[in-house]
Protein backbone atom coordinates (compact mmCIF):
# COMPACT_ATOMS: atom_id res chain seq x y z
CA UNK A 1 0.00 0.00 0.00
CA UNK A 2 1.11 3.40 -0.63
CA UNK A 3 2.48 5.81 2.14
CA UNK A 4 1.48 9.14 2.35
CA UNK A 5 4.59 10.25 1.00
CA UNK A 6 3.96 8.17 -2.11
CA UNK A 7 0.43 9.63 -2.44
CA UNK A 8 1.86 13.48 -1.99
CA UNK A 9 5.17 13.23 -4.91
CA UNK A 10 2.29 11.81 -6.66
CA UNK A 11 -0.25 15.04 -6.19
CA UNK A 12 2.62 17.33 -7.35
CA UNK A 13 3.75 15.43 -10.27
CA UNK A 14 -0.11 15.71 -11.32
CA UNK A 15 -0.27 19.14 -10.56
CA UNK A 16 2.02 21.41 -12.62
CA UNK A 17 1.99 23.75 -15.32
CA UNK A 18 2.13 21.01 -18.07
CA UNK A 19 -1.39 20.33 -16.90
CA UNK A 20 -2.90 23.62 -17.13
CA UNK A 21 -1.13 25.14 -20.35
CA UNK A 22 -0.38 22.62 -23.38
CA UNK A 23 2.53 22.50 -25.74
CA UNK A 24 2.45 25.23 -28.07
CA UNK A 25 0.80 25.01 -31.53
CA UNK A 26 2.47 26.60 -34.53
CA UNK A 27 2.00 27.14 -37.87
CA UNK A 28 1.10 29.98 -40.88
CA UNK A 29 2.91 32.79 -38.19
CA UNK A 30 0.97 31.91 -35.15
CA UNK A 31 1.54 30.13 -32.21
CA UNK A 32 -1.72 28.43 -29.94
CA UNK A 33 -1.22 28.01 -26.42
CA UNK A 34 -4.23 25.90 -25.16
CA UNK A 35 -5.40 26.20 -21.80
CA UNK A 36 -7.41 24.03 -19.51
CA UNK A 37 -8.86 24.56 -15.41
CA UNK A 38 -7.63 21.62 -13.44
CA UNK A 39 -9.06 21.00 -9.97
CA UNK A 40 -7.86 18.15 -7.64
CA UNK A 41 -8.70 17.02 -4.50
CA UNK A 42 -7.40 13.57 -1.93
CA UNK A 43 -7.53 12.51 1.37
CA UNK A 44 -6.51 9.90 3.42
CA UNK A 45 -6.73 8.04 6.89
CA UNK A 46 -6.15 5.26 9.10
CA UNK A 47 -7.26 3.82 12.49
CA UNK A 48 -5.00 2.87 15.35
CA UNK A 49 -4.55 -1.05 14.07
CA UNK A 50 -2.35 0.81 10.98
CA UNK A 51 -5.71 0.22 8.63
CA UNK A 52 -5.86 2.79 6.24
CA UNK A 53 -5.63 4.15 2.91
CA UNK A 54 -5.81 7.44 0.40
CA UNK A 55 -6.44 8.81 -2.99
CA UNK A 56 -6.28 11.57 -4.50
CA UNK A 57 -8.67 12.53 -8.05
CA UNK A 58 -7.97 15.09 -10.76
CA UNK A 59 -10.10 16.38 -13.31
CA UNK A 60 -9.18 19.11 -16.18
CA UNK A 61 -10.89 20.73 -19.31
CA UNK A 62 -10.36 23.30 -21.39
CA UNK A 63 -10.95 26.74 -21.04
CA UNK A 64 -9.53 28.48 -23.98
CA UNK A 65 -6.08 29.55 -25.64
CA UNK A 66 -3.94 32.38 -26.05
CA UNK A 67 -3.42 32.92 -29.87
CA UNK A 68 -0.17 34.95 -30.52
CA UNK A 69 0.19 36.62 -33.54
CA UNK A 70 2.91 39.19 -33.55
CA UNK A 71 2.73 41.10 -30.60
CA UNK A 72 -1.24 40.61 -30.51
CA UNK A 73 -1.72 37.99 -27.95
CA UNK A 74 -5.38 37.67 -27.22
CA UNK A 75 -7.39 35.17 -25.50
CA UNK A 76 -9.80 32.91 -27.33
CA UNK A 77 -12.56 31.43 -24.74
CA UNK A 78 -13.15 27.53 -25.81
CA UNK A 79 -16.80 26.70 -26.68
CA UNK A 80 -18.49 24.56 -24.05
CA UNK A 81 -21.27 22.23 -25.86
CA UNK A 82 -22.08 21.00 -22.80
CA UNK A 83 -23.14 24.39 -21.02
CA UNK A 84 -25.34 25.22 -24.21
CA UNK A 85 -27.33 22.20 -23.83
CA UNK A 86 -27.51 22.83 -19.76
CA UNK A 87 -29.43 26.02 -20.99
CA UNK A 88 -31.50 24.80 -23.23
CA UNK A 89 -33.11 22.03 -21.32
CA UNK A 90 -33.49 24.43 -18.68
CA UNK A 91 -35.36 26.75 -20.68
CA UNK A 92 -37.34 23.77 -21.91
CA UNK A 93 -38.34 22.88 -18.27
CA UNK A 94 -39.42 26.55 -17.66
CA UNK A 95 -41.19 26.38 -20.79
CA UNK A 96 -43.12 23.17 -20.18
CA UNK A 97 -44.25 23.75 -16.64
CA UNK A 98 -45.15 27.45 -18.07
CA UNK A 99 -47.72 26.04 -20.60
CA UNK A 100 -48.78 23.65 -18.08
CA UNK A 101 -49.94 26.26 -15.20
CA UNK A 102 -51.82 28.06 -18.12
CA UNK A 103 -53.65 24.88 -18.60
CA UNK A 104 -54.17 24.01 -15.62
CA UNK A 105 -55.44 27.26 -14.73
CA UNK A 106 -58.33 27.01 -17.90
Amino acid sequence: MPDVDELLRGARDAIDAKRVYADPIEGDGVTVVPAAVVLGGGGGGGDSEDNGGGGFGLVARPVGAYVIRGDSVPWQPAADPARGWQVLAGLAVLATWSIGRRMVRR
